[in-house]
């Protein structure tokens, strides 16, 4: 495939695009729910058709990567594979195919005299999606902005230069066919003068920044952004093991959570264990996580236990490992081991094993995390269920939206007071 299918356009002011994204929004919010879905249709059919041009496009990224020697990590979100792009048409057909999220009508938290008093769920406006590798994201995060009304605005990683303007060029294409309205979906290069801090602090044109990839992306738009920001969260989820729980259920919980790929979200990296922990059970599930590929590391307590762990540095507790290496730690009970929890994890997803119906009860109440996994696996997909819901990571954020980042996260109210003269 020549070079000249990777081109798009860019304007001499590339923050042109995101004014572009915002009159786009402003006429998308009065679209049809038919026309929307007729859309993430052809979207999905595009992608099909050049799925080979995408994969050529992400060979040439993968290339230019290992040259520069990115991190392995980055090269696992880079890489794309046929089932990965497949994954994302499956997600544009699951999205074409659900209820209309937009002008959804909910009962009102207050009445008004001689009046009829509604809520609806309404199109936030323009998204912008700064995101790390991961280019099939682009299409997905697409699809959920379109379905309930959102104009796009992407921000990929250099790493992902060719894949993204490919994906993009695919997807507009098939939207230039649709009775959207231009420019609902912009790309900004990687290679382009705008830079996040400058897209960050578009506050009158976007309406929600989502950043998707290491904390070290993440973070500094937290820090700097006047949009309001829907942080998503990776990795560093805590498991507190009871003494009353299985340790085949804890060793299944542990793997079971790291097979999310590309992106495991909600991986177990920690473990809180209490003293009455047998050794020998201890050696079991460190004998079948090492088998497993995974690496054990431990506090300093257990390392003068076990002189063979690798010892747990003060500033890993707090800090996503985003590999197979898991941390080990004693806690005299839970309520110590919530105490830590709340103070060191990503606070998007964590885990308990226990038989006690009162610790199950406990931990659910005094964990501060968005979402809290008793007895299960907390393995992230981001679409669980056919026909049913598609979500876009998980966020750690308190205030605005809290939990897995779906449809309705890409909303807002709208309170509807009609009077009935």
């Amino acid at each position: 495939m020549a070079n000249d299918s990777f081109e798009i356009e860019t304007s001499e002011n590339p923050l042109a695009a995101v004014r572009r994204a915002h009159q786009a929004s402003l006429e998308l919010s009065q679209t049809l729910s038919s026309e929307r879905s007729q859309a993430l249709r052809l979207m999905a059919q595009a992608l099909s058709d050049r799925a080979s041009d995408i994969l050529e496009a992400n060979t040439l990224d993968l290339e230019a990567s290992r040259d520069m020697a990115v991190p392995e990590l980055l090269l696992d979100w880079l890489k794309l594979t046929p089932e990965r792009v497949q994954g994302a048409i499956n997600i544009l057909h699951c999205l074409s195919e659900l209820p209309d999220p937009i002008r959804r009508v909910i009962n009102a938290p207050f009445q008004v005299e001689q009046a009829q008093t509604y809520c609806q769920l309404m199109p936030l406006g323009a998204i912008a999606l700064i995101y790390e590798a991961f280019p099939e994201l682009a299409a997905i995060a697409a699809g959920m902005c379109l379905k309930t009304g959102n104009s796009l605005v992407l921000k990929g990683s250099t790493e992902a230069s060719h894949s993204n303007i490919a994906i993009a060029n695919v997807l507009q294409e098939a939207l230039a066919d649709s009775q959207l309205p231009d420019h609902c979906l912009e790309l900004l290069p990687s290679d382009t003068g705008t830079s996040v801090r400058e897209l960050v602090s578009q506050d009158r044109y976007l309406s929600l920044i989502i950043p998707h990839g290491r904390e070290s992306l993440v973070q500094p738009i937290v820090e700097k952004a006047t949009v309001p920001v829907l942080r998503s969260a990776i990795g560093n989820c805590y498991l507190y093991w009871s003494p009353s729980g299985s340790l085949d259920l804890v060793r299944s919980m542990i793997w079971d959570s790291h097979q999310s790929e590309p992106d495991p979200v909600n991986a177990i990296e920690k473990v809180l264990i209490h003293p009455e922990q047998k050794p020998s059970s201890l050696l079991s599930l460190w004998n079948g996580l090492q088998d497993k590929g995974f690496q054990i590391r431990g506090d300093e307590t257990l390392v003068g236990e076990f002189p063979d762990l690798e010892l747990a540095e003060p500033d890993e507790w707090r800090q996503a490992y985003l590999t197979k290496t898991i941390a080990f730690k004693r806690v005299d009970s839970l309520d110590d081991g919530m105490r830590w929890i709340n103070q060191h994890s990503s606070g998007h997803a964590d885990c308990l094993v226990t038989e006690s119906y009162q610790e199950s009860c406990q931990f659910s109440l005094g964990v501060k995390s968005a979402s809290v996994y008793i007895n299960i696996s907390p393995r992230f997909s981001r679409l669980p269920k056919p026909n049913h819901t598609v979500y876009l990571g998980m966020s750690n954020r308190s205030g605005y939206y809290r939990g897995f980042i779906n449809l309705e996260a890409l909303t807002r109210i709208k309170h509807v007071i009609q009077g009935h003269n």
